[in-house]
């Protein structure tokens, strides 16, 4: 449900001259309305809609007067006049148009005589010289030529002098864009009309043919033809002009086809001309000298690519390639221009040249389908799929269909279906469907993997042209597929699409195929069944996309479907409820429905009323655990097909429950969501309504029609009323202090949202006004947002009141309004950076009060009378003059002040804030409509003054070699010694010392403020108030530093927005603006100063923000001394990094600083139409300075340089343009990472990383080896040609190192990066072989690195070899790899080798064995011959082989195919010989001998734990059911040589941690019943004694923990009988032990899983009614207290939440109580703190107890419904209300209320809290106040209260004598007191000064009343008269 706005139309009105009105005058007539007067009152309109209405009169008025009328003076003369207005107006003004095609519709006896007048018009037009004038000429000879007969009769008859006019005018452009060389604006003004003057040369060639056919203008002295000629010979000279815009060139190369087409004789020859001009094979002899005269440049053998490429372009639209008119010869040009244009694919690599040859090779293949149509039967050969030219366009297409250009993707897409209708056409008459073209390109399309994008969209075209069903013929799981893939988002609009196309394509198979409703079955198993699944059980993001994209056209294409989902979610919706990762059949339902009622599918209340979905299952929905559940649930209730739909009561009453739970969601995403919605509903609401009022005004109509049974208008827009006014109450009431950020964002949102759909619009009544409901506590309360630390917080309240600002500040009284100012200045020289932000916001908005001035101002600044008479002087404009002037006076001052001392400065008053608040105002102001000029001209100058000398004062920190560390004080002498140098470096304007010597910190401090306190002059209020304030200023480094670059960042950003003020247009008067050139010329100059100094990376990305500002001004800007700045600024800096001048001060070390960000905001700002001449100069600049000739002097230009480049690349504004110049780019960093030069390595890595992300994507997956990421090897080589080469050449100099005999070490590094790319590439089914860029030559290279000395190259190597090797490959390359490795009796084994070869052996076969392809015979074969080649080097398993590497490396392979094998169920001896071998491996090895090394034997650890896998991985096979279905022979065979014990009993606790890793995978198999049991008992019997033990021994944590993990998993009934007998305990000392360990264990991991173990034993022993002595029960609530703190680590709180979870039925919520209620209350307590931890996960955890509790209660009441699956917020509540009412089910109200409203009341001491937060305020320069940013103790609060009252009148509870409360009420009032002194202490309006403390004592306030409240309900009458 989109809103758009209608967009309104622009129409310049006409003006006459006098002349023209006195000639109007002179024949008008007052009486009657003739002619003239119609259009003289047309003239006197002002309005150019009134005047088209006025025109289109005149024709019925003309129509009406008699044949005679031609003669008559009046007609000439109105004749006259509107051939003037004609063409005086715009090309683009309707009246223009109306005005023509009114004309039009002239009678034929008038039509000479408007002829001749129009003529006269023209000619005059044909007059102009002027060349900036001939655009509006060449567009008024456009409308002339279109749809306008008058027009045309005129062109024809100035036939000659319109073309002479036109010659001139190509001739003139030309010359004058010579002149204007450089000037980038006034060229691109010529360009465009250079580009339009040929475009109607075209026209008039194209629309006159017949003025210039016919033979009479064809010899060479007539006029037509030398024109043409001059035509033709500009034409050739514009397409050959490099330096003209590509537009231009484009349109030339139509041009000269036309042109020659016209001109050329015999027409029949014209093809061949161009197939020889194309192919540069044109002999001169055979041409027209007119020709080789005007097109000379054309005939040479060698032309440019470009020119080729637009011939092509123009050959192809301007010849007729329909019905065969060029014969053979046309046929020979069309394969002629194909191959020509394939060859130029190659060649031509910038993105717009690329992405017009796409677009040409697209109308190629459309000429080409014209053609075929009455083409002969030598060109269906030609063109058949199968030829050589369809071949090499399929390799284009396979090149490029996911080239990043989307453009180019498109036309892919196109050519990719033309070619599928092309071979269509020349099979016609056989059957397409068996065509093995078809069926070829079927295999290969569904070999790819899914997630080549091209994939989709050529599967779909071949799915439109075979049928979806021979489709799903060759593969029935292809719908599964496509919808697995659709987690991805950049997938997934591609998968819905070929989806879409395949279920519509089926179904209208179907419907042709089998009568009326027997398919849909079918249909719905093949599309909607795996769908609903998926919706069900699938993951967020899958779900998500696949209701985005798929759904809705699912829906639409059958919408029948609905009802079918609905019954089939339907019926598993109260078994399936979803989880908090799952939707479950409930969350399926609701996405379903929003879908269908969103597209119109379905009524809302229909469904409502039928009892198809109850109220309380939405309701379920709004509050489901999932927050998508949520939304879908409310868009069900948002969205609708019809923006006036009326809302039900009924959705209204929900969408109030949503937002009692919904809106403090942590998810940005949900939270826009929810935001976007409720938008949509309050439209609804707004829209409907005025429907309603329209009702109601015509009711009495209405009522004669319409039976009485509908809600009358009225009363609905009573409901809308009452409800939006609830709505907005219940998101005041949660803006209460201390509501957290999440909640504040939501309901700022939707409030601002809600004051923009229902402002008040003229002439429509408003069902609701947000300013009605503003009082001002509410304005109060929006006001204190801007105390949030969140700015977007500030951001939205700040625009919710400037919407309500009449209603806001006339509720601010004077009193107020002072405190507020005063706050505001006080906040603004802060030392906390974020109280600055909210000073700016307070002032710009107090601005708007029009008090400002008497109230606030006077005090501060001398009175200006005349600014008070001058009315016309806006308020905001007043106000903001004296504030930045207030602001300014203060700064000045401090800057002085800072001068002395930057220490002082930095403790009381940082300069930052106030210049922050300056931009902030200035930000708000209207510059374009001032009134006090001249006060703001000086304000400004005195701006520009202020920010350079703050800038001089904190710069040298900034720019320091050390910033970020400047410590010129310590606690000790020795280190304080150290910082002299750097010191030294610095020194500012500073007379007290702080830079000269260090200081030892506390000693200094005292002093320095005492005598700092006397010297202060005490002009300033603020900063004297700072100085009373403090009297020991104790500054750290911190201070110093933050003081030092926010003040950089803030002048930085103060002078960007100055730099704004220039006028766009600089006028002859330069003093319109409020800034002169020359000053922004000198602020271009500071920002070049400090980005080429800055070393503070914080400091320079600041100024870099401020400098884009001022770039973007320039290159928008006319005045062409400031427009060539950026160029000249390059061009400088560029020649200082060449010169590698000693002197120079540019930053070579932080990876060259500032510079990359100064030239990247200068090529940037380049515009993006432009030719980028200044990027291409820069990088052939920088990349000529990475390759240095000579390397010594070059190193610092050489670094620079790669720096720069890194930026460059790693910018996205450059865009396309970078592409080019990627290769080089690589080349620089591989090359670079050669260089002896530690810095020059680490930037061409850094180089390196940025160009793998530039070519690959950014990666979003942790998965290394994901195909995402990656690129076929012919798709990277044909976009980076120059780097096959390159890359081979390198790889051959490194490879031939390796193989040299010598044995010392030669490392290459380059060998890294080498392999870093080629892993990256992957092969393509679709690779031709016949490609000149084929991956093949890389195969042996690759191979010989993996005999690379370093271990991580060899591995790399195994890696990178597999995308070289086809599938179909893998086997011989393997068996070839395995056959290479040396025998048992081979001599000096060089085991490098032997290592890298088996590396690449194993990926090999990893990725073979996970591929899809196993079903093939040719793949058993082949796995049978490397399982038999392994056989024969088995001699590398074993003993015999002395290194333990390539043994570990070996028996990794055999593990990798033992446990493959399991999978296939070949059986046969051949696998029994293979598990028999592996046995002989298994006790050849020393896990069965025993270990004879120490650890420390390299390899031996990666030996143990491969050798301990393929004992597993045996075990398992043993287990599995082939073997045990086997004969007692194959059994014996196969029986492993090692038990599990035996592993666990291993000395190296690596072996046995595999081991158990092992068996609780078995275990957990077991218990989800994955395996059967039987197979695991086998592997599992008899382990419980030896766990025990190991319990009780194991020393290797991780190992303990496991060994817990195992018995936690087990069956305790096995477990506890035999810890007698292993470790000499009885079930009560092992629950004790577990208990001690989760107390004193040091790691979570251990506390956790021994809680575990712990809670599992005691739930066990009192199931089993054993005892429990009273203090281990007590110990153990203690120990989930514990885990439950705010302070513990996510894992611990988790634990505690399974526990309690574990423990709810049997003890939280049991009939009887069996831990004692404070116990018992106890646990209930940590539920509610876990439900308000600010993890979700730890929430989602804590509301599963809430799950089980609700279960049990609907399952043991009955039908009646209860939440299950419910969010942390509503969980909250129901956990208050379980509690309450489980107080009753005990009988323990009397005992339980008072320890509630403990709860209730808190356990703060609000004086300790006091003083602490008041000294930890001077700490930390950061801190955000409170940890937790999501509970709310006031929702808490209120949730508590609301259940207890509940729970008083319910039970009528009264309790008069209780000393418990008595006691209660004395600390309440206690509290109360306090909490009143304390607020009165802070100073005023604390909310901001003293923001923490305030929300503290608010909340604790309002605990407290609450509390006293309840106590009083409880004390019956007769306490209250004692």
């Amino acid at each position: 449900m989109g809103l758009k706005k209608k967009k309104e139309v622009q129409v310049d009105a006409f003006v006459l001259d006098h002349h023209q009105l006195e000639k109007l005058q002179r024949f008008s007539k007052a009486e009657e309305q003739n002619l003239a007067s119609l259009l003289l009152h047309g003239a006197q309109l002002r309005n150019g809609i009134q005047q088209i209405q006025c025109i289109k009169q005149i024709m019925p008025s003309v129509k009406q007067m008699d044949q005679n009328s031609a003669g008559d003076p009046m007609v000439k003369a109105c004749l006259d006049v509107l051939g003037e207005i004609y063409f005086s107006l715009a090309a683009k003004n309707p009246l223009k148009k109306v005005l023509a095609s009114s004309l039009n519709g002239l009678p034929g006896h008038l039509m000479m005589s408007a002829v001749q007048s129009f003529v006269c018009c023209l000619q005059e037009e044909l007059k102009t010289t002027d060349v900036y004038l001939y655009r509006k000429v060449l567009d008024n000879l456009a409308s002339c030529m279109e749809d306008f007969s008058l027009g045309r009769a005129c062109i024809k008859n100035l036939f000659e002098e319109v073309l002479q006019f036109l010659q001139k005018v190509l001739l003139d452009i030309q010359e004058e864009n010579r002149k204007n060389h450089g000037n980038r604006i006034v060229q691109t003004q010529l360009m465009h009309d250079l580009l339009i003057a040929i475009k109607v040369s075209m026209m008039l060639v194209q629309k006159l043919q017949e003025n210039i056919q016919g033979s009479l203008w064809k010899h060479s002295e007539s006029f037509v033809w030398q024109s043409m000629c001059s035509l033709l010979k500009s034409s050739t000279n514009f397409l050959m002009d490099v330096t003209l815009l590509q537009t231009v060139q484009t349109t030339s190369g139509l041009a000269v086809i036309l042109f020659t087409r016209v001109m050329y004789e015999p027409v029949e020859e014209l093809p061949s001309l161009i197939s020889d001009l194309l192919l540069g094979t044109v002999e001169r002899s055979g041409v027209p000298a007119w020709f080789v005269r005007n097109c000379g440049v054309l005939c040479t053998a060698e032309l440019p690519g470009s020119v080729l490429l637009f011939l092509c372009h123009g050959a192809l639209a301007m010849l007729d390639w329909k019905n065969g008119s060029m014969g053979e010869n046309g046929e020979k040009l069309l394969l002629d221009i194909a191959s020509v244009l394939l060859s130029l694919s190659s060649q031509l690599k910038e993105s717009s040249v690329a992405t017009s040859l796409s677009r040409i090779l697209a109308i190629w293949a459309n000429s080409a389908l014209a053609a075929l149509v009455s083409g002969s039967p030598d060109l269906k050969i030609k063109l058949n799929g199968n030829s050589d030219v369809i071949g090499k366009l399929l390799e284009y297409i396979y090149t490029h269909w996911d080239h990043p250009l989307d453009a180019i993707r498109h036309q892919t897409r196109l050519i990719f279906k033309h070619l599928l209708h092309i071979h269509q056409a020349t099979i016609a008459g056989s059957n397409g469907k068996s065509d093995p073209f078809f069926a070829r390109l079927i295999k290969h399309l569904l070999s790819l993997d899914w997630h080549v994008k091209g994939k989709y969209a050529s599967l779909g075209s071949l799915v439109e042209c075979v049928g979806t069903e021979n489709i799903l013929q060759l593969d029935r799981t292809i719908p599964v597929q496509i919808l697995d893939v659709m987690s991805d988002q950049s997938l997934a609009p591609y998968a819905s699409d070929l989806l879409e196309t395949m279920f519509t394509n089926h179904k209208a198979h179907f419907t042709l195929s089998f009568q009326e409703g027997t398919w849909i079955d079918q249909w719905h198993n093949i599309w909607v069944s795996p769908l609903l699944v998926i919706l069900c059980e699938g993951n967020h993001d899958q779900t998500t996309y696949i209701i985005d994209y798929y759904l809705p056209k699912l829906l639409k294409c059958n919408p029948d479907s609905l009802s079918y989902m609905i019954r089939i979610l339907q019926a598993s919706a109260d078994a399936n409820l979803g989880s908090c990762s799952t939707r479950g059949a409930l969350g399926a339902l609701m996405a379903c429905l929003r879908t269908a009622r969103a597209h119109g599918h379905l009524e809302l209340s229909n469904i409502m009323s039928s009892g198809l979905v109850s109220t309380e299952c939405i309701k379920q929905g709004l509050v489901h655990q999932h927050s998508q559940v949520c939304i879908d649930a409310l868009g069900l209730l948002c969205e609708t097909h019809r923006t006036t739909e009326i809302v039900s009561l009924e959705e209204m009453q929900l969408i109030q429950f949503f937002m009692m739970y919904n809106l403090n969601s942590q998810s940005p995403s949900v939270r826009q969501q929810i935001v976007s919605l409720l938008r949509k509903l309050f439209c609804r609401i707004q829209e409907s309504s005025q429907v309603l009022y329209k009702l109601e005004q015509n009711k009495t109509k209405q009522e004669l029609v319409e039976n009485s049974t509908r809600v009358p208008p009225l009363r609905i827009l009573q409901q809308y009323k009452d409800f939006m006014s609830s709505v907005c109450a219940r998101l005041f009431e949660v803006l209460f202090p201390g509501s957290s950020h999440p909640t504040r964002f939501s309901a700022l949102s939707i409030l601002e949202s809600i004051a923009e759909i229902f402002s008040a619009s003229k002439g429509q009544a408003q069902v609701f006004q947000l300013d009605q409901e503003i009082d001002s506590a509410r304005v109060q309360t929006l006001i204190q947002c801007f105390a949030s630390t969140f700015e977007e917080v500030k951001i939205l309240a700040f625009r919710l009141l400037m919407k309500l600002r009449d209603v806001a500040l006339n509720l601010q009284d004077s009193e107020n309004l002072e405190l507020l100012f005063q706050a505001a200045i006080d906040l603004s020289t802060s030392t906390k950076p974020y109280d600055c932000v909210t000073a700016s916001y307070l002032l710009n908005f107090l601005v708007h009060h029009e008090g400002l001035q008497h109230i606030c101002l006077g005090k501060w600044l001398e009175h200006n009378p005349q600014m008070d008479e001058n009315t016309s002087v806006s308020t905001v404009e007043k106000n903001t003059l004296a504030v930045i002037k207030l602001l300014l006076v203060n700064v000045e001052e401090e800057i002085l002040q800072a001068k002395k001392s930057l220490l002082q400065a930095a403790a009381s008053f940082p300069m930052y804030g106030r210049v922050h608040c300056i931009t902030g105002a200035l930000q708000q102001l209207p510059f374009n409509d001032l009134t006090l000029v001249s006060e703001w001209k000086e304000i400004v100058t005195r701006l520009i003054l202020m920010s350079y000398s703050l800038s001089a004062v904190v710069s040298p920190v900034v720019q320091s070699s050390s910033p970020e560390g400047l410590i010129p004080m310590d606690s000790d002498p020795e280190s304080a010694g150290r910082l002299q140098m750097i010191l030294h470096e610095i020194q500012p304007q500073d007379t007290n010392d702080y830079f000269l010597q260090a200081k030892i910190l506390k000693e200094h401090c005292k002093e320095e403020s005492e005598k700092l306190a006397d010297q202060r002059p005490t002009k300033n209020i603020c900063v004297e108030m700072k100085g009373k304030d403090r009297q020991v200023c104790d500054v750290t480094a911190q201070m110093v530093l933050v003081c030092c670059w926010r003040s950089m960042k803030e002048v930085s950003l103060l002078l960007g927005t100055l730099c704004k003020l220039l006028p766009s247009q600089t006028t002859s008067e330069p003093s319109d603006g409020l800034i002169t050139v020359e000053q922004v010329k000198n602020i271009g100059d500071y920002f070049k100063h400090h980005l080429l100094q800055s070393r503070h990376r914080g400091a320079f990305e600041l100024a870099y923000a401020g400098f884009v500002q001022l770039t973007e001004m320039l290159s928008r800007c006319n005045s062409e001394s400031l427009h060539k700045m950026p160029e000249h600024w390059l061009n400088c800096v560029l020649e200082e990094i060449k010169s590698c001048d000693p002197s120079s001060t540019l930053c070579a070390t932080r990876r060259s600083a500032g510079i990359p960000f100064y030239i990247q905001a200068l090529l940037a700002s380049e515009p993006k139409k432009s030719k980028t001449d200044l990027l291409k100069m820069t990088m052939k600049e920088l990349i000529s300075l990475t390759a240095p000739l000579n390397e010594s002097l070059s190193v610092i230009p050489q670094v620079h340089a790669l720096n720069i480049l890194r930026a460059l690349y790693r910018d996205t504004r450059l865009g396309e343009n970078i592409m080019p110049y990627v290769a080089d780019g690589i080349k620089a960093s591989i090359l670079g990472f050669m260089s002896p030069v530690w810095a020059v390595r680490n930037s061409s890595t850094l180089l390196f990383s940025a160009l793998i992300t530039r070519i690959f994507g950014v990666k979003r997956g942790k998965d290394e080896n994901s195909k995402k990421n990656r690129m076929t090897g012919r798709e990277f080589f044909s976009r980076f040609p120059s780097l096959y080469p390159f890359l081979l050449q390198q790889l051959e100099v490194v490879t031939n190192t390796l193989n040299s005999e010598a044995e010392e070490l030669k490392i290459h590094q380059s060998l890294f990066l080498l392999l870093l790319i080629l892993g990256r590439l992957y092969p393509s089914p679709m690779d031709g072989s016949h490609s000149a860029l084929s991956t093949a030559p890389f195969v042996p290279f690759i191979i010989r690195c993996g005999h690379s000395p370093v271990y991580r190259c060899r591995e790399m190597s195994g890696r990178a070899l597999v995308p070289f090797v086809m599938a179909n490959e893998v086997p011989h390359t393997v068996l070839a790899l395995l056959q290479g490795l040396p025998d048992s009796a081979t001599h000096g084994v060089r085991h490098n080798h032997v290592h890298g070869t088996l590396l690449q052996v194993l990926h090999l076969l990893q990725s073979y064995l996970e591929s899809n392809q196993f079903v093939s015979l040719d793949f058993q074969q082949g796995l049978g011959d490397i399982i038999t080649c392994m056989g024969t080097k088995l001699w590398l398993a074993k003993r015999l082989n002395p290194c333990l590497v390539t043994r570990a490396a070996y028996l990794d392979v055999l593990v990798m195919l033992s446990t493959h094998l399991e999978k296939f169920q070949k059986q046969g001896m051949q696998l029994l010989d293979f598990w028999e071998e592996m046995k002989r491996v298994i006790s050849d090895s020393e896990l069965v001998s025993g270990i004879p090394y120490s650890s420390a034997v390299p390899g031996l650890i990666q030996y143990l734990q491969s050798i301990t896998k393929l004992v597993i991985s045996m075990l398992s096979v043993t287990a599995g059911p082939d073997i045990q279905s086997c004969s007692a022979a194959a059994k014996e065979m196969a029986k492993p040589s090692l038990s599990v014990a035996h592993l666990l009993h291993c000395e190296f606790h690596e072996v046995r941690l595999l081991a158990l890793e092992a068996v609780l995978l078995w275990l957990k198999q077991r218990n989800s019943k994955q395996i059967a049991e039987g197979r695991v008992l086998c592997l599992l019997t008899d382990l419980e004694d030896t766990l025990l033990t190991m319990a009780l021994k194991e020393t290797n944590p991780q190992c303990f923990c496991k060994v817990l993990e195992i018995l936690y998993n087990m069956d305790l009934r096995n477990v506890l009988p035999k810890t007698e007998s292993s470790i000499k305990m009885n079930p009560n000392e092992l629950l004790t032990w577990s208990l001690n360990l989760a107390d004193i264990s040091r790691s979570p991991e251990g506390q956790t899983i021994a809680l575990k173990f712990a809670s599992k034993l005691i739930i066990h022993h009192l199931q089993n009614h054993q005892q429990i002595s009273e203090e281990v029960l007590k110990k153990w609530v203690q120990l989930i207290v514990y885990f439950c703190g705010d302070e513990q680590e996510t894992e611990m709180l988790l634990a505690a939440a399974e526990v309690l979870k574990s423990i709810t039925s049997f003890l939280l919520i049991s009939e009887k109580l069996i831990l004692g209620l404070s116990d018992t209350l106890g646990l209930w307590k940590c539920v509610i703190l876990l439900l308000q931890n600010e993890d979700l996960v730890v929430r989602d955890a804590a509301a599963e107890v809430i799950q089980v509790a609700q279960s049990e209660k609907k399952s043991n009441e009955g039908t009646e419904f209860a939440f299950r699956i419910v969010n942390a917020p509503m969980a909250l509540d129901l956990a208050f209300g379980v509690v309450c009412e489980l107080l009753q089910r005990w009988g323990e109200i009397h005992a339980g209320v008072p320890i509630l409203l403990e709860w209730l009341l808190g356990d703060s001491d609000l004086q300790r809290d006091g003083e602490t937060s008041a000294l930890e305020e001077d700490d930390s320069l950061f801190d955000k106040g409170e940890v937790n940013f999501w509970a709310e103790k006031l929702t808490h609060v209120r949730q508590l209260s609301k259940h207890l009252l509940h729970l008083i009148s319910v039970t009528h509870l009264t309790l008069p004598e209780h000393g418990e409360l008595n006691h209660l009420s004395r600390i309440a009032l206690d509290q109360a007191q306090c909490t009143e002194h304390l607020l009165g202490a802070l100073p005023p309006v604390p909310e901001f000064s003293r923001t923490p403390e305030f929300t503290k004592l608010t909340i604790q306030k309002e605990r407290i009343s609450v509390c006293l409240k309840i106590l009083n309900l409880l004390k019956s009458d007769d306490t209250c008269k004692k």
